[in-house]
């Protein structure tokens, strides 16, 4: 191939139009947004860990959930935070590519995650009698791992030419492929096959079992409607900000009248990819009663062990 370049690094341009002065204001909140997600997340964590009492298949499903949020912000936000920090864009070649692969995983670990929670949800509202016996969770678990390796561009094996920046956030698969060599119409295709399956088939899903729950809430629990609505209306917000923002980027390309500037482009990518891994522990701890009573006996139990100062007699002269 002409002009044919071993690439040995790229470089992450972030938001082109961004103004230097701005530099290490994006780079505090983007440090603050992994920070508290990071945190967010832990605790999730260390309270399944040190509780008997959650261990069980759907707390199992909302760990892992929690540890898929840790996973892609460790993948995207430190290099984006150098970025603006210290002004450190570049990205090693097979760093760049690994960065490709993780993301991809992480997005569709989560995807799925949703899926099994929607099945989970599923089962204990339209199943309750055989809900405690059915042992899927465990088995659909075991089995995420392979289900997110689906087809991914091999980018190893492709030519790169021209410029090696690349304008986003982090290394992705739509931001990798316009610097490979030659058409890139039938990689693009690929990525988008693979990126829409990973989304459609866990939202059919979803929107399948959702349905499913408030046909069969309506009929036959008259008296559980608002809780059952209330919680399928948060994990309703939770879907359509990881599912709605994801498929109007991956379908610009598609439709002609669609066009976005890469500063949109990189900012609808960050909203879907980190505010769900912020906001899910929130959600999960302030709605989830077990939890809830867990993270107060906690305080309380602090709150009893805290030493108290003690009492200063004072002598009073007539």
């Amino acid at each position: 191939l002409p002009n044919y370049t071993r690439v040995s690094e790229f470089v992450i341009v972030g938001f082109p139009s961004l103004q230097p002065e701005y530099f290490h204001l994006v780079a505090w909140f983007f440090f603050f947004l992994y920070l508290t997600t990071v945190v967010g997340n832990f605790l999730l964590v260390v309270v399944f860990a040190l509780e008997r009492s959650l261990q069980k298949p759907m707390y199992i499903i909302m760990v892992s959930l929690a540890l898929a949020d840790i996973g892609m912000a460790t993948v995207i936000l430190p290099k984006i935070i150098a970025r603006y920090w210290w002004n450190d864009g570049a990205l090693g070649f097979h760093t760049c590519l690994f960065q490709v692969q993780m993301i991809h995983y992480f997005g569709a670990l989560s995807s799925l995650i949703s899926m099994f929670m929607a099945l989970d949800r599923y089962l204990a509202v339209c199943f309750p009698l055989r809900w405690q016996f059915i042992e899927i969770h465990i088995h659909l678990l075991n089995i995420l791992p392979h289900l997110c390796h689906s087809n991914t561009v091999n980018f190893s094996i492709m030519p790169f030419c021209g410029s090696s920046q690349i304008i986003h956030a982090f290394c992705d698969t739509m931001s990798v492929i316009p610097l490979v060599c030659g058409d890139p119409s039938r990689q693009i295709r690929d990525a988008f096959t693979s990126a829409m399956t990973v989304l459609f088939v866990p939202l059919s899903f979803i929107i399948f079992s959702y349905i499913c729950i408030i046909i069969t809430v309506f009929y036959y629990s008259p008296q559980g409607r608002a809780k059952t609505f209330s919680t399928c209306a948060t994990q309703g917000c939770i879907i359509s900000i990881y599912y709605i923002p994801r498929f109007i980027v991956f379908s610009t390309p598609y439709i002609p009248n669609l066009k976005m500037t890469p500063d949109k482009h990189i900012v609808t990518t960050l909203f879907y990819s980190l505010l769900p891994p912020l906001i899910n522990p929130f959600i999960y701890c302030l709605r989830t009663k077990e939890i809830k009573q867990i993270l107060k006996r906690w305080v309380q139990r602090r709150r009893d062990i805290t030493p108290t100062k003690p009492a200063v007699a004072v002598t009073v002269t007539k």
